[in-house]
């Protein structure tokens, strides 16, 4: 199994502080799923900016629960944790 070396909260610096900060803000705690981009914080920028058009924005026509169902499905099909 591959092993990618995590940068915890306590150790960011700069962008990927930043984007921790936000994730905080956001939803209370930096999850794993974030971590695992802390390699590269520009990439873990453009992808939360992804996931935040994709899952929060109003111009969908499906609903937020929508959305959610269809991620769920996705990740159970997948065998993804999350």
């Amino acid at each position: 199994m591959a092993w990618i070396e995590l940068t915890g909260p306590e150790q960011a610096t700069g962008l990927l502080k930043q984007l921790y900060d936000a994730a905080i803000k956001r939803a209370g705690r930096v999850y794993n799923v974030i971590r695992l981009q802390s390699r590269r914080p520009k990439v873990l920028r453009a992808s939360t900016q992804l996931y935040m058009e994709v899952m929060h924005s109003p111009d969908s026509p499906l609903s937020r629960a929508q959305r959610e169902m269809i991620a769920t499905v996705v990740s159970r099909t997948n065998g993804c944790f999350y």
